[in-house]
């Protein structure tokens, strides 16, 4: 699950289906029992269709943490404040970075830094397409040391500056469960 409509798509079959939740967030969901296997193969005939998929494994959980975690401070948060992502993924996901980076590296056959930059371009992106801010504006609210470096690693990414990206906007964004 990546943004609120996702949560409240599961949050609705799951109602469907009679199963109590506990907590539900970007990602994770608790019940409020165990389920029978027979009502677990119910859940995912239930939600694959939807896009989703269930995560049984710790190893699994772990990237589905990080990712979420990414997304969350990319997409959902206004940060003032410059973030040291290592530390804020050790902070939450209660392990130690290097940990962290093999074990995404190894799953997702790329880095951290590079999804973490590819969610950084996405909102960029968004921002672009929406036309309300400056490449100033955007720059600094996604904390980039400059609009030059912003431009740079826009251009790497994408393979456009970001103001040709503006110019022809079509169908260049990807669902975040895409990038």
């Amino acid at each position: 699950m990546v943004c609120n409509r996702c949560i409240l798509v599961v949050q609705n079959e799951l109602e469907k289906l009679g199963l109590g939740i506990k907590n539900i967030k970007l990602g994770e969901v608790t019940l409020a029992q165990e389920i029978t296997p027979a009502k677990k193969d119910a859940l995912v005939k239930t939600l694959e269709p939807l896009g989703f998929e269930i995560i049984d494994d710790k190893k699994s959980r772990i990237i589905e943490k990080i990712k979420n975690t990414i997304i969350d401070l990319v997409h959902h948060q206004d940060n003032d404040v410059k973030i040291n992502l290592s530390d804020v993924l050790s902070d939450k996901l209660h392990h130690d970075y290097n940990y962290l980076s093999n074990l995404f590296s190894e799953v997702e056959g790329t880095t951290i830094e590079k999804y973490f930059i590819a969610q950084k371009v996405e909102k960029v992106k968004e921002l672009l397409v929406y036309d309300e801010l400056s490449l100033s504006e955007i720059a600094f609210r996604l904390n980039y040391s400059s609009v030059a470096y912003l431009s740079n690693q826009f251009k790497k990414v994408t393979g456009l500056t970001p103001s040709h990206f503006k110019q022809i906007k079509e169908d260049k964004r990807k669902p975040l469960d895409k990038v």
